[in-house]
């Protein structure tokens, strides 16, 4: 949710033209993540002067304004901080006074952006009114801006002189939340400072030269002089200043200043048209760029702190953030996943000997065995994965295994000890209630593993151990490559914890040569769009409501495939257990309703097939997912047959889901839906 893109430059001559197209390629680079407005904050000619254009609706908007207001695009800038925002409405309906940048003042001394929720910006907007500051919007981000203003104009009124950083931690003592911050000053020209707390937030560095080191070391103050907290705001000392070395990263041979750009965003997909090195903050950095230097800053130092911060090397390429010749993104995502399943298990399993090899896992396999319960823990299609594979990690390792949705997790305060292993699954490695949830966890001593795919994220960088999906960049909101790539990590996990036993070896083998296959297979159902496509054109396009039905393994197919038809088609869709059918979903079933079942072979399928009967016999004509040259069923009691190549039974799911994922589009599709952005919908759900 929200988007932040920043860009400095320092002895590179750039004119605003250029700078504002940053900005923006930058801006539409995240637009994937959900938003309702953009805005963008650049300087003026004049000393002390701020551009703030803003508006609702697309970036491509923002961009005509920017052309409709006529500002200057010739002026030269040999160092500057230009700052933009794709906001997604918490605080106030999406309207101009709401979106980002906010300003603290008419004279913008302190311009910020700002991703997340300040839960108490109730009484610090109360607070500041009573000084007599004026607010423009209801959002909580105005008031850090108008905080900024305030601690420095208290602090300058008493003769303290303070630099950006050693401000921006003051203002954060007092802020509650969840957040990540870039803010600029018309006092401190030509320097930004970034912050996030449970947001995203990283910065890009291009050099024409090589950089002395590969990574910026972590400052810390000399004495931890944390203010006590009163509605005052208490001043700092004279002399605690944060700004204390040169940072090594950009230390030049001959002591002249390296020519040097920035990039700071809430995602790396941003930069990497300009930049593959990047550094991910972790929460409570301040990151101060100044003359050229980038610094982090902690503004107090914990058992376990790491003094430095990497400058890591990005691996995806613009090409996998491009759309090529498909319409969306989620066709796109939705046709690579023979090559993204692929490249979940490239390296890591050995088809010839049938051994699995998980090099994030090696070391704590034994400990793994060792626990008391497996808790997976994740939200929305990252929880149907989990859902998928909980049978055959129980089957295989003999473990407990529990499935949670973060959020209620979380409300219970579910009971964790020392001896479970939590299992945090997630696409973005950002989603918010996951990252509350692996706090609690770790707090409580238990083992944590990650299953991410965005290298760097805050779940891979906290948990103690995990595996990266590798499933590539996934841009459309509604997740479809991530789901079969978390399945496959996690049924790699399964085995890898099992690999001791030999009463399994057959299972094993069985699964492994099933996976062997699975990326031809998935090819062989991509081919059935065009008869997909078909039947929703001609009798699913009219219809309100939809029912699937699956058992066992399917079961979290249904649930998946439902979420994929209503999250981009806005048809309503329901996942249901075929043996709780006569439990009352039956009372619906008539032959108006469309029900989709899965009638694949596994040791449920007469079950299932006891299931679809009662369905046909109210008048019910089925949609049925089936394995090829089946017939399990007149053809004249069924709307449509779809058939999909047989696998192993804990595999199924992996094929059966993209016949849904390929409905889900194409309904949206006909309907005029934008499938990659819908309604009241982001990519990466930052806010609890």
């Amino acid at each position: 949710m929200c988007g932040i893109f920043g860009y400095v430059n320092f002895l590179v001559d750039r004119t605003r033209g250029e700078i504002i197209d940053n900005l923006i390629e930058g801006l539409q680079r995240l637009e994937y993540r959900g938003y309702d407005s953009a805005g963008l904050a650049l300087d003026g000619d004049k000393a002390g002067e701020s551009i703030i254009v803003k508006t609702t609706g697309k970036v491509k908007v923002l961009k005509q304004k920017i052309v409709d207001q006529q500002v200057d695009r010739n002026t030269v800038f040999e160092n500057h901080v230009g700052i933009a925002h794709t906001r997604w409405a918490t605080h106030g309906q999406p309207m101009l006074e709401n979106c980002h940048p906010h300003r603290s003042d008419p004279n913008s001394e302190f311009v910020v952006v700002h991703n997340g929720i300040i839960t108490n910006y109730r009484p610090l907007k109360t607070l500041l009114q009573s000084k007599g500051m004026k607010f423009e919007s209801e959002t909580d981000t105005e008031c850090i801006a108008k905080l900024f203003k305030h601690v420095y104009d208290t602090n300058a009124a008493a003769g303290v002189d303070l630099d950006l950083c050693q401000l921006t931690k003051q203002v954060l003592y007092e802020l509650e939340g969840s957040y990540g911050i870039l803010v600029k000053s018309t006092h401190y020209p030509g320097e930004v400072c970034a912050t996030r707390k449970g947001s995203p937030l990283l910065v890009g560095v291009k050099t024409e030269k090589k950089l002395k080191v590969d990574f910026v070391d972590v400052e810390f103050p000399e004495q931890n002089s944390e203010p006590a907290n009163n509605q005052d705001l208490n001043l700092l000392q004279k002399g605690n200043n944060l700004r204390t070395a040169q940072s090594r990263a950009f230390l030049a041979d001959d002591g002249v200043p390296m020519p040097v750009e920035f990039f700071l965003s809430s995602d790396p997909a941003s930069v990497i048209q300009h930049t593959k090195k990047v550094l991910f903050l972790e929460d409570n950095d301040f990151a101060h760029i100044y003359d050229g230097e980038l610094h982090i800053h902690r503004s107090k130092r914990s058992e376990g702190d790491t003094t430095t911060r990497q400058i890591q090397t990005l691996e995806m390429e613009l090409n996998e953030i491009m759309k090529g010749p498909y319409k969306h993104f989620m066709q796109k995502e939705i046709f690579e996943q023979p090559d993204s399943t692929f490249n979940t298990m490239r390296g890591r399993i050995d088809f010839e000997n049938n051994k699995i090899n998980l090099g994030g896992l090696r070391s704590w396999l034994p400990t793994i065995r060792r626990c008391r319960r497996i808790i997976m823990i994740a939200c929305g299609t990252s929880y149907h994965s989990c859902l998928a594979t909980r049978s055959i990690f129980e089957e295989l390792t003999e473990i407990p295994v529990s499935v949670e949705l973060a959020s209620d997790f979380l409300d219970r305060k579910s009971p964790v000890f020392r001896d479970d292993t939590c299992v945090f699954v997630s696409q973005s490695g950002e989603t918010a209630d996951s990252l509350l949830a692996l706090q609690y966890c770790l707090e409580r001593g238990a083992l944590t593993v990650g299953i991410v795919n965005s290298v760097g994220s805050s779940i891979s960088r906290t948990t103690h151990c995990g595996v990266h999906i590798n499933a590539g960049p996934e841009i459309g909101v509604a997740s479809t490559k991530a789901y079969t790539s978390q399945f496959i990590a996690l049924v790699m996990f399964a085995l890898s914890l099992s690999n001791d036993s030999i009463s399994r070896i057959d299972r094993h083998k069985e699964i492994i040569q099933g996976l062997q296959k699975i990326p031809e297979q998935i090819k062989k159902v991509l081919n059935l769009e065009d008869k997909i496509k078909d039947l929703c054109d001609k009798a699913l396009n009219s219809q309100k409501s939809l029912l699937l039905l699956g058992r066992g393994y399917q079961h979290a197919t249904a649930l998946e495939g439902a979420l994929k038809i209503k999250e981009i088609s806005y048809m309503h869709s329901e996942g249901v257990l075929a043996g709780e059918l006569k439990h009352g979903v039956l009372a619906l079933v008539d032959d108006k309703l469309p029900i989709i079942a899965f009638a694949t072979k596994d040791s449920l399928f007469p079950k299932t097939m006891s299931a679809i009967e009662q369905v046909t016999a109210r008048d019910g004509r089925p949609i049925v997912i089936c394995n090829e040259g089946d017939e399990i069923i007149a053809s004249d009691k069924v709307m449509a047959t779809l058939e999909v190549p047989e696998t192993v039974d804990c595999l199924q799911g992996l094929l059966n889901v993209i016949p849904l994922q390929l409905m889900s589009y194409w309904l949206a599709v006909n309907r005029g839906i934008d499938v990659d952005f819908p309604r009241n919908l982001a990519k990466s759900v930052t806010v609890e």
